[in-house]
């Protein structure tokens, strides 16, 4: 089989651990995830449970300080780790579905097919994405309220709003994939090794799936590692605003709009918003870093 531009091949992970952007950014992402799925079993702490000791500065008892209700910032930290990179992993890979799938069809079909899609994505590229998400929730989220009240008693129906950000970010962001894998597949088609599979009598599917799509990973897996952070930056700004993951659950969204709102002339309380915004910056320097490096690795 012919290999495309870009492609995983024998080596990666020796050429990309050679890199010392992509060692350092492996080593954060590592121990952000460490941390945000095993650190809240040692700190015995409640990220949503309230207590009087509010505002305390960074302490032995409380690392990160408390906030306004007297939580425990390290554990909300935590928690806002887990809901971001939940929603940007997931956001990233219903982005890469819809991306490929439409990007291979668009690319391979050609003509009306291909243009009809390309509009497509033209349109949705017009289209405010603040719109599309306040429409998601309005419509969505007393509908999924109402499915997951009946499902295990309730307890998930705080999740509601986090999978409608998962469902409208990964819908809005596979247009970038989309036009990337169909100028791959542009280039891909016209090669011999396709060819001669039709020449064989394999069918468009076997094409696609068995000949095409190995020859996109590299291209896919490189642009999948910059989709999550622009998903998790998504995230964060529609938290911030109101419009993302709702009290008492915690996202760096709305860490970092706690933390801006108690900012004032005469108190400043820094550590509400630079511990946050410290790990989330930290996070998404890595992930692009990695992408980067990925990139530099898999063209060699």
């Amino acid at each position: 089989m012919a290999t495309s531009a870009i492609s995983l091949r024998p080596g990666l992970w020796r050429r990309l651990l050679r890199r010392p952007a992509a060692l350092g950014s492996l080593l954060i992402l590592a121990a952000v995830l460490f941390s945000a799925v095993f650190l809240p079993f040692f700190l015995g702490s409640d990220p949503r449970q309230t207590s009087p000791e509010t505002f305390v500065p960074p302490c032995g008892v409380h690392p990160f300080g408390t906030d306004l209700n007297g939580r425990d910032l390290l554990a909300r930290t935590l928690e806002g780790a887990r809901i971001s990179l939940l929603v940007g992993c997931t956001g990233a890979l219903v982005s890469l579905l819809i991306g490929t799938a439409v990007g291979m069809v668009a690319g391979y079909t050609g003509g009306r097919t291909d243009a009809l899609l390309m509009r497509l994505v033209d349109v949705l590229y017009a289209v405010p994405r603040l719109i599309l998400i306040i429409l998601a929730s309005f419509l969505l989220d007393p509908w999924l309220q109402q499915a997951l009240s009946a499902f295990q008693g309730g307890r998930w129906i705080g999740y509601s709003k986090i999978a409608i950000l998962i469902l409208a970010l990964g819908c809005m962001e596979w247009l970038t994939m989309a036009r990337i894998v169909r100028g791959q597949v542009l280039s891909l088609k016209t090669l011999p090794f396709v060819q001669a599979a039709r020449a064989l009598g394999q069918g468009h599917l076997q094409i696609l799936l068995r000949h095409l799509l190995p020859n996109l990973t590299g291209v896919i897996v490189v642009y999948l590692t910059l989709t999550v952070p622009a998903v998790m930056l998504d995230e964060s700004f529609l938290s911030f605003l109101g419009l993302g993951v709702q009290a008492p659950q915690a996202s760096w969204g709305t860490l970092l709009s706690d933390g801006a709102q108690a900012l004032n002339p005469v108190r400043s309380h820094w550590w509400l918003l630079f511990f946050p915004a410290t790990l989330m910056s930290l996070t998404l320097l890595a992930l692009n870093f990695l992408g980067d490096a990925l990139r530099d690795a898999l063209s060699e």
